[in-house]
Protein backbone atom coordinates (compact mmCIF):
# COMPACT_ATOMS: atom_id res chain seq x y z
CA UNK A 1 0.00 0.00 0.00
CA UNK A 2 2.35 2.63 1.02
CA UNK A 3 4.23 1.93 -2.62
CA UNK A 4 0.81 2.35 -4.60
CA UNK A 5 0.87 5.62 -2.39
CA UNK A 6 4.11 7.00 -3.74
CA UNK A 7 3.09 5.72 -7.03
CA UNK A 8 0.60 7.63 -6.56
CA UNK A 9 1.55 10.83 -5.52
CA UNK A 10 4.18 10.73 -8.37
CA UNK A 11 1.60 10.97 -10.71
CA UNK A 12 -0.44 14.06 -9.43
CA UNK A 13 0.50 16.89 -11.33
CA UNK A 14 -0.48 20.56 -10.16
CA UNK A 15 -3.61 22.51 -11.71
CA UNK A 16 -1.83 24.34 -14.89
CA UNK A 17 -2.75 28.01 -14.68
CA UNK A 18 -5.05 29.28 -17.56
CA UNK A 19 -3.53 31.37 -20.17
CA UNK A 20 -5.83 34.61 -19.13
CA UNK A 21 -3.85 36.83 -21.88
CA UNK A 22 -4.49 34.57 -24.93
CA UNK A 23 -8.19 34.32 -23.93
CA UNK A 24 -8.32 38.15 -23.94
CA UNK A 25 -6.66 38.26 -27.22
CA UNK A 26 -8.90 35.73 -28.80
CA UNK A 27 -12.03 37.44 -27.19
CA UNK A 28 -10.76 41.13 -28.68
CA UNK A 29 -10.61 39.73 -31.98
CA UNK A 30 -14.12 37.75 -32.26
CA UNK A 31 -15.50 40.85 -30.95
CA UNK A 32 -13.86 42.71 -33.79
CA UNK A 33 -14.34 40.43 -36.65
CA UNK A 34 -18.61 40.42 -34.99
CA UNK A 35 -18.32 44.28 -35.47
CA UNK A 36 -17.13 44.53 -38.50
CA UNK A 37 -19.31 41.71 -40.17
CA UNK A 38 -22.58 43.29 -38.67
CA UNK A 39 -21.15 47.34 -39.40
CA UNK A 40 -18.51 47.49 -42.46
CA UNK A 41 -16.85 50.70 -43.61
CA UNK A 42 -18.57 51.75 -45.75
CA UNK A 43 -16.99 52.64 -48.94
CA UNK A 44 -17.81 52.95 -53.16
CA UNK A 45 -14.79 50.59 -53.79
CA UNK A 46 -16.28 47.16 -52.48
CA UNK A 47 -13.30 44.74 -51.05
CA UNK A 48 -15.95 42.03 -49.98
CA UNK A 49 -13.56 40.84 -47.17
CA UNK A 50 -16.67 40.97 -44.39
CA UNK A 51 -19.60 41.50 -46.52
CA UNK A 52 -21.50 42.33 -50.01
CA UNK A 53 -21.63 46.18 -48.61
CA UNK A 54 -18.05 46.63 -48.94
CA UNK A 55 -15.52 47.90 -46.84
CA UNK A 56 -12.22 50.51 -46.92
CA UNK A 57 -8.99 49.50 -48.29
CA UNK A 58 -6.24 49.91 -45.64
CA UNK A 59 -4.75 53.33 -47.73
CA UNK A 60 -8.26 55.00 -46.95
CA UNK A 61 -7.66 54.49 -43.38
CA UNK A 62 -4.45 56.70 -43.34
CA UNK A 63 -4.11 60.46 -43.31
CA UNK A 64 -4.66 61.91 -46.47
CA UNK A 65 -1.32 63.39 -48.48
CA UNK A 66 -1.33 66.40 -49.19
CA UNK A 67 -0.46 67.30 -52.70
CA UNK A 68 0.37 71.52 -53.51
CA UNK A 69 -1.64 72.63 -56.63
CA UNK A 70 1.22 73.84 -58.71
CA UNK A 71 1.02 77.73 -60.23
CA UNK A 72 -0.06 78.18 -63.77
CA UNK A 73 4.10 79.49 -64.05
CA UNK A 74 4.88 76.10 -62.41
CA UNK A 75 2.66 73.75 -64.90
CA UNK A 76 4.89 76.07 -67.76
CA UNK A 77 7.86 75.31 -66.76
CA UNK A 78 7.26 71.16 -66.13
CA UNK A 79 5.82 70.93 -69.54
CA UNK A 80 8.67 72.83 -71.51
CA UNK A 81 11.50 71.45 -69.55
CA UNK A 82 10.00 67.48 -69.72
CA UNK A 83 10.03 68.25 -73.79
CA UNK A 84 13.08 69.59 -73.96
CA UNK A 85 14.72 66.66 -72.60
CA UNK A 86 12.84 64.31 -73.33
CA UNK A 87 13.10 65.24 -77.49
CA UNK A 88 16.13 63.99 -79.81
CA UNK A 89 19.25 65.80 -79.17
CA UNK A 90 20.71 67.58 -82.20
CA UNK A 91 23.31 65.33 -83.77
CA UNK A 92 26.07 67.14 -85.37
CA UNK A 93 28.82 65.72 -87.86
CA UNK A 94 31.26 67.88 -86.35
CA UNK A 95 30.93 68.22 -82.54
CA UNK A 96 32.68 71.28 -80.77
CA UNK A 97 33.12 71.93 -77.30
CA UNK A 98 32.14 75.65 -76.01
CA UNK A 99 34.66 77.32 -74.35
CA UNK A 100 33.21 80.64 -72.52
CA UNK A 101 35.81 82.73 -70.82
CA UNK A 102 33.87 85.30 -68.16
CA UNK A 103 36.43 87.87 -67.45
CA UNK A 104 36.71 91.21 -66.45
CA UNK A 105 38.82 92.15 -69.45
CA UNK A 106 41.96 91.03 -71.02
CA UNK A 107 43.04 87.04 -70.01
CA UNK A 108 46.01 86.52 -68.71
CA UNK A 109 46.34 83.11 -70.20
CA UNK A 110 45.57 83.43 -73.48
CA UNK A 111 49.06 82.34 -74.67
CA UNK A 112 48.37 79.23 -73.15
CA UNK A 113 44.88 78.86 -74.37
CA UNK A 114 46.51 79.54 -77.69
CA UNK A 115 49.24 76.88 -77.53
CA UNK A 116 46.02 74.43 -76.38
CA UNK A 117 43.95 75.39 -79.18
CA UNK A 118 46.64 74.69 -81.83
CA UNK A 119 46.17 71.78 -84.42
CA UNK A 120 42.37 71.33 -83.56
CA UNK A 121 40.61 73.66 -85.64
CA UNK A 122 36.66 73.04 -86.04
CA UNK A 123 36.39 70.89 -82.82
CA UNK A 124 35.81 74.21 -80.70
CA UNK A 125 34.29 77.50 -80.35
CA UNK A 126 35.56 80.63 -77.64
CA UNK A 127 33.37 83.37 -76.35
CA UNK A 128 34.68 85.91 -74.18
CA UNK A 129 32.58 88.14 -71.45
CA UNK A 130 34.61 90.89 -70.79
CA UNK A 131 32.37 92.61 -68.01
CA UNK A 132 34.60 95.88 -67.21
CA UNK A 133 37.21 96.83 -69.98
CA UNK A 134 37.38 95.79 -73.62
CA UNK A 135 40.42 92.89 -73.95
CA UNK A 136 43.37 93.28 -75.82
CA UNK A 137 43.59 89.70 -77.95
CA UNK A 138 46.61 88.02 -78.61
CA UNK A 139 45.85 84.89 -80.21
CA UNK A 140 43.98 84.55 -83.22
CA UNK A 141 41.54 81.74 -81.85
CA UNK A 142 40.08 84.82 -79.58
CA UNK A 143 39.71 87.65 -82.42
CA UNK A 144 36.52 88.39 -82.75
CA UNK A 145 34.93 86.45 -80.08
CA UNK A 146 33.93 89.08 -77.86
CA UNK A 147 30.01 89.14 -76.58
CA UNK A 148 27.98 91.79 -75.73
CA UNK A 149 28.73 92.16 -71.97
CA UNK A 150 27.27 93.72 -68.90
CA UNK A 151 29.03 95.21 -65.57
CA UNK A 152 29.36 91.81 -63.40
CA UNK A 153 29.40 92.69 -59.42
CA UNK A 154 30.56 89.58 -57.62
CA UNK A 155 27.64 88.16 -55.37
CA UNK A 156 24.75 89.10 -57.25
CA UNK A 157 22.34 87.63 -60.32
CA UNK A 158 24.42 89.88 -62.82
CA UNK A 159 27.12 86.68 -62.93
CA UNK A 160 24.25 84.65 -63.76
CA UNK A 161 23.84 87.18 -65.93
CA UNK A 162 26.34 86.68 -67.72
CA UNK A 163 26.46 83.27 -67.89
CA UNK A 164 23.20 83.08 -69.89
CA UNK A 165 24.34 85.79 -72.31
CA UNK A 166 28.23 83.49 -73.08
CA UNK A 167 25.27 80.03 -73.07
CA UNK A 168 22.81 82.56 -75.66
CA UNK A 169 25.77 83.12 -78.03
CA UNK A 170 27.19 79.71 -78.11
CA UNK A 171 23.92 77.86 -78.60
CA UNK A 172 23.38 79.67 -81.91
CA UNK A 173 26.45 76.97 -83.66
CA UNK A 174 24.39 74.18 -83.62
CA UNK A 175 28.06 72.18 -83.45
CA UNK A 176 28.34 72.67 -79.95
CA UNK A 177 27.53 70.30 -78.06
CA UNK A 178 29.02 70.92 -74.70
CA UNK A 179 29.40 74.62 -73.29
CA UNK A 180 32.54 74.80 -70.85
CA UNK A 181 32.61 78.36 -68.23
CA UNK A 182 35.73 79.06 -67.29
CA UNK A 183 37.56 82.23 -65.85
CA UNK A 184 40.13 84.63 -66.81
CA UNK A 185 41.97 82.69 -63.62
CA UNK A 186 41.40 79.10 -65.43
CA UNK A 187 44.35 76.54 -67.04
CA UNK A 188 43.99 73.66 -68.69
CA UNK A 189 45.48 70.58 -67.45
CA UNK A 190 45.36 68.19 -70.21
CA UNK A 191 45.79 68.26 -73.76
CA UNK A 192 43.23 69.80 -76.29
CA UNK A 193 41.98 65.83 -77.09
CA UNK A 194 42.10 64.34 -73.75
CA UNK A 195 39.71 67.22 -72.56
CA UNK A 196 37.71 67.15 -75.98
CA UNK A 197 37.02 62.98 -75.43
CA UNK A 198 36.32 63.28 -71.85
CA UNK A 199 33.47 65.95 -72.55
CA UNK A 200 32.12 64.81 -75.71
CA UNK A 201 31.76 61.31 -75.37
CA UNK A 202 29.55 61.62 -72.38
CA UNK A 203 26.00 62.42 -71.82
CA UNK A 204 25.84 64.06 -68.66
CA UNK A 205 26.81 67.63 -67.21
CA UNK A 206 29.46 68.56 -65.15
CA UNK A 207 27.19 70.96 -62.54
CA UNK A 208 28.79 70.83 -58.90
CA UNK A 209 25.23 70.54 -56.48
CA UNK A 210 25.36 68.85 -52.82
CA UNK A 211 23.18 70.13 -49.90
CA UNK A 212 24.67 72.17 -47.14
CA UNK A 213 22.38 72.43 -44.11
CA UNK A 214 25.29 74.99 -42.84
CA UNK A 215 24.83 78.52 -42.65
CA UNK A 216 27.12 78.89 -46.46
CA UNK A 217 24.09 76.60 -47.55
CA UNK A 218 20.51 75.95 -46.64
CA UNK A 219 20.95 79.02 -43.92
CA UNK A 220 21.24 81.26 -47.58
CA UNK A 221 17.92 80.15 -48.10
CA UNK A 222 14.27 82.74 -48.10
CA UNK A 223 10.74 81.39 -47.65
CA UNK A 224 9.54 84.00 -50.01
CA UNK A 225 11.16 81.51 -52.65
CA UNK A 226 8.13 79.25 -51.83
CA UNK A 227 6.15 77.77 -53.09
CA UNK A 228 8.45 76.87 -56.24
CA UNK A 229 11.20 76.36 -54.64
CA UNK A 230 11.40 74.48 -51.18
CA UNK A 231 14.55 74.41 -48.68
CA UNK A 232 14.62 70.93 -48.92
CA UNK A 233 15.71 71.28 -52.70
CA UNK A 234 18.08 74.07 -51.99
CA UNK A 235 21.73 73.08 -53.84
CA UNK A 236 25.15 74.88 -53.01
CA UNK A 237 28.00 74.09 -55.45
CA UNK A 238 30.58 75.90 -57.40
CA UNK A 239 29.73 77.76 -60.54
CA UNK A 240 32.62 76.63 -62.95
CA UNK A 241 30.30 74.23 -65.06
CA UNK A 242 30.84 72.29 -68.42
CA UNK A 243 26.95 71.45 -69.91
CA UNK A 244 25.30 69.35 -72.30
CA UNK A 245 23.51 70.94 -75.26
CA UNK A 246 19.94 69.99 -73.85
CA UNK A 247 20.73 71.22 -70.42
CA UNK A 248 22.02 74.70 -71.69
CA UNK A 249 18.59 74.53 -73.89
CA UNK A 250 16.43 74.36 -70.29
CA UNK A 251 18.50 76.55 -68.67
CA UNK A 252 17.97 79.33 -71.51
CA UNK A 253 14.30 78.55 -71.24
CA UNK A 254 13.61 78.97 -67.70
CA UNK A 255 12.35 81.78 -66.04
CA UNK A 256 10.34 80.93 -63.38
CA UNK A 257 12.68 79.26 -61.37
CA UNK A 258 16.06 82.23 -62.18
CA UNK A 259 13.44 84.84 -61.19
CA UNK A 260 13.08 83.43 -57.30
CA UNK A 261 16.38 83.84 -57.50
CA UNK A 262 16.87 87.24 -59.00
CA UNK A 263 14.49 88.71 -56.16
CA UNK A 264 15.80 86.45 -53.32
CA UNK A 265 19.20 85.00 -53.91
CA UNK A 266 21.01 88.65 -53.15
CA UNK A 267 23.46 89.58 -50.79
CA UNK A 268 21.36 91.39 -48.00
CA UNK A 269 18.24 90.27 -48.41
CA UNK A 270 16.86 88.88 -45.45
CA UNK A 271 19.70 89.66 -43.42
CA UNK A 272 21.21 87.09 -45.60
CA UNK A 273 24.33 87.21 -47.93
CA UNK A 274 22.76 84.45 -50.72
CA UNK A 275 25.15 84.11 -53.65
CA UNK A 276 23.27 83.56 -56.84
CA UNK A 277 25.69 81.90 -58.95
CA UNK A 278 26.35 79.63 -55.97
CA UNK A 279 23.15 78.19 -55.64
CA UNK A 280 20.84 78.43 -59.08
CA UNK A 281 22.31 75.97 -61.32
CA UNK A 282 22.69 73.54 -58.40
CA UNK A 283 19.24 73.85 -57.39
CA UNK A 284 17.80 74.35 -60.71
CA UNK A 285 19.34 71.09 -61.79
CA UNK A 286 18.60 68.73 -58.60
CA UNK A 287 14.93 69.99 -59.01
CA UNK A 288 14.31 69.13 -62.88
CA UNK A 289 17.36 66.53 -63.72
CA UNK A 290 18.96 65.30 -60.46
CA UNK A 291 20.58 62.15 -62.82
CA UNK A 292 21.84 64.32 -65.75
CA UNK A 293 24.30 65.86 -64.04
CA UNK A 294 27.70 64.34 -62.34
CA UNK A 295 27.33 66.27 -58.48
CA UNK A 296 30.95 68.05 -59.78
CA UNK A 297 32.59 70.35 -61.19
CA UNK A 298 35.36 69.41 -63.94
CA UNK A 299 37.16 72.66 -62.65
CA UNK A 300 39.48 72.44 -59.85
CA UNK A 301 39.59 75.06 -57.37
CA UNK A 302 40.65 74.72 -53.33
CA UNK A 303 39.08 76.31 -50.93
CA UNK A 304 41.69 74.76 -47.39
CA UNK A 305 42.66 78.12 -46.64
CA UNK A 306 38.40 78.75 -45.69
CA UNK A 307 38.29 82.14 -47.11
CA UNK A 308 35.51 84.26 -49.13
CA UNK A 309 37.85 83.34 -51.90
CA UNK A 310 39.81 80.28 -52.68
CA UNK A 311 43.49 79.65 -52.86
CA UNK A 312 45.37 81.37 -55.19
CA UNK A 313 48.34 79.95 -57.57
CA UNK A 314 51.32 82.38 -57.28
CA UNK A 315 55.19 81.75 -59.10
CA UNK A 316 55.95 79.85 -56.28
CA UNK A 317 53.48 77.39 -56.23
CA UNK A 318 53.02 76.24 -59.64
CA UNK A 319 55.41 72.99 -60.17
CA UNK A 320 55.35 69.97 -61.75
CA UNK A 321 53.81 68.10 -58.66
CA UNK A 322 51.57 70.75 -58.05
CA UNK A 323 49.60 69.79 -61.22
CA UNK A 324 50.02 66.03 -60.90
CA UNK A 325 48.38 66.29 -57.66
CA UNK A 326 45.55 68.28 -58.99
CA UNK A 327 45.22 65.19 -61.72
CA UNK A 328 45.42 62.33 -59.79
CA UNK A 329 41.96 63.91 -57.63
CA UNK A 330 39.20 61.02 -58.74
CA UNK A 331 37.06 61.74 -55.74
CA UNK A 332 34.80 64.73 -55.72
CA UNK A 333 35.16 65.98 -51.87
CA UNK A 334 32.53 68.76 -50.42
CA UNK A 335 32.36 69.78 -46.64
CA UNK A 336 29.13 71.20 -45.23
CA UNK A 337 29.14 75.02 -43.79
CA UNK A 338 28.06 73.40 -39.89
CA UNK A 339 29.60 73.01 -36.68
CA UNK A 340 29.37 69.16 -37.91
CA UNK A 341 32.01 69.75 -40.89
CA UNK A 342 30.59 66.72 -42.29
CA UNK A 343 32.42 65.54 -45.29
CA UNK A 344 30.46 63.93 -48.38
CA UNK A 345 32.71 61.95 -50.57
CA UNK A 346 31.72 60.32 -54.18
CA UNK A 347 33.87 58.80 -56.83
CA UNK A 348 34.39 61.01 -59.96
CA UNK A 349 32.35 58.43 -63.05
CA UNK A 350 32.71 58.92 -66.45
CA UNK A 351 30.81 56.41 -67.98
CA UNK A 352 30.15 54.29 -65.07
CA UNK A 353 34.51 54.22 -65.08
CA UNK A 354 35.87 56.48 -62.11
CA UNK A 355 38.65 58.77 -63.36
CA UNK A 356 40.25 62.20 -62.63
CA UNK A 357 38.02 64.37 -61.77
CA UNK A 358 39.57 67.36 -63.17
CA UNK A 359 40.14 69.00 -66.13
CA UNK A 360 40.92 72.69 -65.80
CA UNK A 361 42.04 74.33 -62.50
CA UNK A 362 42.01 77.88 -61.23
CA UNK A 363 42.91 80.23 -59.41
CA UNK A 364 45.95 81.15 -61.27
CA UNK A 365 47.85 84.28 -60.51
CA UNK A 366 49.30 85.82 -64.37
CA UNK A 367 52.78 86.04 -63.08
CA UNK A 368 52.30 82.05 -63.48
CA UNK A 369 52.27 82.25 -67.36
CA UNK A 370 55.42 81.73 -68.16
CA UNK A 371 56.03 78.26 -65.75
CA UNK A 372 52.51 76.89 -67.34
CA UNK A 373 53.86 77.51 -70.84
CA UNK A 374 56.91 75.44 -69.87
CA UNK A 375 55.47 72.90 -68.03
CA UNK A 376 52.40 72.45 -70.93
CA UNK A 377 53.98 70.11 -72.81
CA UNK A 378 55.06 67.58 -69.99
CA UNK A 379 51.85 67.89 -67.60
CA UNK A 380 48.85 68.00 -70.46
CA UNK A 381 49.28 64.33 -71.26
CA UNK A 382 47.26 62.06 -69.44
Amino acid sequence: MGELKIMYGSRHRPHMKRPMWIIVLVLFVCVFLICAYIYPPQSSSACYIFSSRGCKGFTDWLPPITVREYTDDEIVARVVIRDILKSTPIVSKNPKVAFMFLSPGSLPFERLWDKFFQGHEGKFSVYVHASKTKPVHLSRYFLNRDIRSNEVVWGKTSMVDAERRLLTNALQDLDNQQFVLLSESCVPLYNFDYIYNYLINTNISFVDCFKDPGPHGNGRYSERMLPEIEVKDFRKGAQWFSMKRQHAVIVMADHLYYSKFQAYCQPGVDGKNCIADEHYLPTFFHMVDPGGIANWSVTHVDWSERKWHPKSYGSQDVTYELIKNITSIDTSVHATSDDKREVQRWPCLWNGFQKPCYLFARKFTPETVDQLLHLFSNYSTP
